[in-house]
């Protein structure tokens, strides 16, 4: 039997986006995953000065993407419980639930270049299998210069040379606030539900 793998991809998802969708079955593919988990961040301790739709809109909107996806699932993991969430904490929660899982870290290349500055960098490292980074065409990384900051990161990284849609979740917020279509960036469903309850719209 083979052994279960199970992809941790982290964000506030404020809308969860085709963009995300592709990373995330990239993914998949990329580490053969039993299961993905979409990790919803409630509120990120990097995005303290921003404005945040509430939960309860991103939970719906992320469960509206994963719908027709059989190996996606939205992990609650940090919405049940106080903030605030660092990634080492939530690793550790999902090892308690899941003992005999490979867990696997999804980040993107910003985040590789920014982990030095994580809390507990060194020990998130070394309590997951791999760290699937996801990396735009052209991206280079120093990872000897990273590896001396963080030792055992460089064994640990696996790059996934992703298609990477030029869209942001501030960009569709942005769209949004100025009535700008935003039809090939989200699912339908996603669209609707957006339109539906006012969200982003002035």
């Amino acid at each position: 039997m083979a052994h279960t793998k199970i992809g941790l991809f982290g964000g506030t998802f404020d809308p969860p986006h085709i963009g995300h969708l592709n990373l995330a079955n990239e993914a998949c593919e990329h580490f053969d995953l039993s299961r993905l988990l979409w990790m919803l961040t409630p509120d990120p301790p990097h995005k303290q000065e921003n404005t945040i739709t509430a939960v309860e809109h991103r939970i719906e909107m992320v469960n509206r993407t994963i719908a027709s996806h059989s190996s996606f699932e939205l992990s609650l993991i940090e919405v049940n419980r106080p903030g605030p969430h660092y990634t080492f904490d939530t690793v550790n929660i999902l090892k308690q639930q899941e003992p005999n899982a490979d867990i696997i870290l999804l980040i993107g290349g910003d985040s590789l270049r920014d982990l030095p500055t994580w809390r507990l960098n060194t020990e998130l490292v070394a309590a997951v299998s791999k760290i699937g980074v996801m990396r735009r065409p052209g991206d280079s990384f120093d990872l000897p210069a990273l590896e001396i900051k963080i030792p055992g990161l460089t064994e640990k990284v696996s790059f996934i040379d992703a298609h990477l849609y030029d869209i942001s979740s501030r960009e569709i917020r942005r769209r949004i606030e100025e009535d700008l279509p935003c039809e090939e960036y989200l699912l339908p469903e996603v669209l609707n539900y957006i339109e539906t309850n006012h969200l982003y719209s002035k």
